[in-house]
């Protein structure tokens, strides 16, 4: 693919993304409306595997 490909690609990637990451900010002012200490416990998991997939890319770079 030439480079003019790719970056076509990556910025589609981003609007795609930028949808999303509002639809889960959605999700979770939902989630603490209706029950802040279960949501806050999700939250938590998902930070921690965030967090696990970080340092799994770092070994990658």
């Amino acid at each position: 693919m030439k480079k003019k490909n790719y970056l076509q690609i990556i910025s589609k990637i981003e609007k795609v993304r930028k949808n999303n990451n509002i639809n889960w900010m959605n999700i979770l002012r939902i989630a603490f409306k209706n029950n802040p200490k279960q949501a806050a416990q999700i939250m938590s998991k998902i930070y921690t595997d965030d967090k696990k997939i970080s340092d799994l890319v770092k070994k990658l770079i």
